[in-house]
């Protein structure tokens, strides 16, 4: 395991762009990055939103006049829509990857205000992408893994995600659109592959409803918010959250559609970042070292790479197989060698 001050976390932008420099444990930064305890605010009160220690204890988006829905509902439309998503998709089997991904993940839920246990798998996809279901159902695309250039980097995707379901946002979401006097919420609106009504998330056949998926500038700015302290609780850099987030965001205008459109709805613009960095030197105290990448994760890393390579001269070799039509009765058939006959 490497651990690294977060003063060194600044070689990340090295990274970023196609550099190796070498791994830095000293206290010289050559560009300053928001740190924890920067401007620690002496005001946060205990148990609020803002107090970090109070993670776990907390009530974040729990039933009342914003959440009209009960634990039970949310883990039983998770179920309900993790059993289309295995359905329609490939996953990941691979031991060392699946427990790996599962490890860190557990570790984020532990330090997390979350009050459900959490399945998480891993798609295998070239798909950038990371999904929670309401429940605990969460789903990472390897497409993801192999974007990060460090395991923090993952971290704080996940974070970020699993702290929608701790805030209960399908649920508020839901709930809203109630308020909103809806008559009727379709739980699925799909019609020929095409984005309608209110949106759906397709994966192959998988038609989902957005309200699970896709939240809010408002619920969006909460899971940075809820996810950079997940992530310092659990040991990594708050950084993470924020290097990936610009990564992913340049990669979304230098190749469009690469990301998920349920994840790029809401693409990190700069004064997105920028509350993240404020929020990470107002409300984290500072701590002497946090982790920013193992070699576990490009361990991981290559294995996957393998494994997406493997099922690329898998796909190439059934398109090389020959196959056998039988010809017409017609010199016209489309596969007739002209002067032939039959």
């Amino acid at each position: 395991m490497r651990l690294l001050t977060l003063a060194a976390l600044v070689i990340g932008c090295g990274a970023m762009c196609g550099q190796q420099p070498a791994p830095q444990t000293g206290t010289a930064a050559t560009a300053k990055v928001a740190s924890p305890g920067d401007h620690l605010d002496p005001h946060i009160k205990k148990g609020s939103e803002a107090d970090v220690d109070a993670v776990g204890q907390r009530k974040i988006g729990g039933r009342g006049m914003r959440n009209w829905y009960s634990p039970n509902w949310e883990a039983g439309i998770g179920r309900q829509y993790s059993v289309e998503v295995e359905k329609s998709s490939h996953l990941v089997t691979d031991p060392v990857v699946v427990e790996y991904v599962n490890r860190i993940g557990q570790n984020l839920v532990r330090n997390s205000d979350a009050k459900v246990p959490f399945t998480i798998k891993v798609l295998d996809t070239d798909e950038i992408n990371a999904m929670a279901l309401p429940g605990g159902y969460f789903y990472v695309d390897s497409g993801l893994i192999l974007a990060c250039d460090s395991e923090d980097e993952l971290a704080g995707v996940m974070a970020h995600e699993i702290a929608h379901v701790a805030a209960h946002h399908a649920a508020r979401e839901m709930t809203r659109m109630g308020y909103m006097e809806i008559g009727t919420i379709p739980m699925i609106v799909f019609a020929q592959g095409s984005w309608t009504g209110y949106g759906v998330y397709e994966a192959s056949q998988l038609a989902m409803p957005l309200t699970l998926l896709e939240f809010s500038r408002d619920y969006e700015a909460q899971a940075d918010y809820l996810g950079i302290q997940y992530m310092y609780r659990a040991g990594y850099d708050p950084q993470g959250m924020v290097t990936i987030f610009e990564k992913l965001d340049a990669l979304e205008k230098h190749k469009p559609g690469a990301i998920s459109k349920a994840f790029s709805d809401h693409p990190a613009t700069p004064e997105r970042i920028a509350a993240v960095e404020h929020e990470i030197a107002t409300i984290l105290p500072a701590r002497p070292e946090y982790l920013v990448t193992t070699s576990e994760f490009e361990q991981v890393k290559a294995r996957l790479q393998r494994i997406q390579n493997k099922r690329g001269v898998v796909k190439k070799m059934a398109a090389k197989e020959p196959t056998l039509r039988r010809i017409g009765a017609s010199n016209n058939a489309p596969a007739a060698v002209p002067g032939s006959t039959n």
